[in-house]
C-alpha cells in the first residue's frame, strides 16, 4: 500500500471573513499524482496556498518525509503557478530568470559563468527545452515554452512534492498535452509526488492516480480516477447541468 507523502487533518482556511476551506480531509500519496478538481472558488488554489504556509490556517498539515516542513522549505516543495506576469519592457531572457533562483548570491550584472550555464542547459532538457532557449526574451516565449521554464524552476534542486496550479490555463490543446505529457513523465522517471489543479477531465482521466473533488471548500469526494471521473461523481462535484462528454482530437 503506498504511504502518504502529506496528510491533511481538519483543515479550515478564512480570508477575508469568509470561510474558503471547511474541514478538509486529504492526503497525497507519495509518487502519485493526485489531481484537484471543482468550480472555480471551491478553495483549490487556497489548498495550494496553505500547503507551502501562504495563508493562515487551522488543523494539520504534515509531511513525511523527514524534513523540517514547519518552515517553508523551497528545495522541497516545488510551485508553478497558473502565469508569470513580467513587464513587457523589462529585458529579462530566460537565462536571467533561471539565474534569480540559481545564482541567488552572485549579481546577475557581473555575468553568467560556464558552469551555471551548463547547469541553466541542464534544467531546460529536463523540461524537453533546448539550450537555445536560453537567450531567448520571457515576453517572447508562447504559453507552453514560459509554463515549461517555471516548471525548470520548481523542479531546482529536487522537490519531493510538485505543486501545479492549473499549469496549462490558456495555452492551446497541443502545447497543453505535451505539457501533461512531460510531467507525467517526471512523475515515472523521479517518483516526485504531484498535486495538479486542472479542469481537463480527460488529463485527469489519463495521468492521475488520485482525485480530489472540492466543492465550497470541502472534499466531496475522493478516490481513483475510474471511480471519480462518472456521471454522479461529476454532477456531486460540479452541480446540476454537469456532465461528461466524448470527444475526439485530430
Amino acid at each position: 500500500m503506498t504511504t502518504p507523502l502529506v496528510s491533511i487533518r481538519d483543515l479550515h482556511v478564512e480570508l477575508g471573513g469568509r470561510s474558503v476551506l471547511d474541514g478538509v480531509d486529504a492526503e497525497l500519496k507519495r509518487g502519485q499524482i493526485t489531481a484537484l478538481i471543482g468550480w472555480n472558488g471551491s478553495g483549490k488554489t487556497t489548498l495550494l496556498r496553505a500547503l507551502v504556509k501562504e495563508v493562515p490556517y487551522r488543523g494539520r498539515i504534515e509531511f513525511h518525509c523527514g524534513h523540517d516542513h514547519r518552515r517553508p522549505t523551497p528545495e522541497h516543495v516545488g510551485y508553478v503557478p497558473q502565469k508569470l506576469r513580467v513587464e513587457a519592457n523589462l529585458p529579462l531572457t530566460v537565462a536571467d530568470l533561471l539565474g534569480l533562483a540559481l545564482l541567488r548570491w552572485w549579481p546577475l550584472f557581473l555575468g553568467i559563468g560556464r558552469r551555471a550555464r551548463q547547469r541553466m542547459e541542464q534544467l531546460l532538457a529536463r523540461v524537453w527545452l533546448g539550450s537555445e532557449f536560453l537567450d531567448r526574451p520571457v515576453e517572447k516565449l508562447s504559453g507552453g515554452e514560459l509554463q515549461r521554464v517555471l516548471l525548470a524552476l520548481a523542479l531546482e534542486p529536487h522537490p519531493e512534492l510538485l505543486l501545479l496550479d492549473e499549469p496549462a490555463a490558456g495555452i492551446d490543446f497541443q502545447h497543453a498535452e505535451k505539457f501533461y505529457e512531460l510531467l507525467a513523465d517526471l512523475n515515472r522517471r523521479t517518483g516526485v509526488t504531484i498535486l495538479l489543479v486542472s479542469h481537463e477531465l480527460s488529463v485527469v482521466n489519463r495521468h492521475a492516480h488520485h482525485v480530489l473533488c472540492l466543492t465550497d471548500g470541502r472534499v466531496q469526494c475522493q478516490g481513483p480516477p475510474q471511480e471519480m471521473l462518472t456521471q454522479d461523481a461529476i454532477l456531486r462535484t460540479f452541480g446540476s447541468g454537469s456532465g461528461l462528454y466524448g470527444h475526439h482530437h485530430d
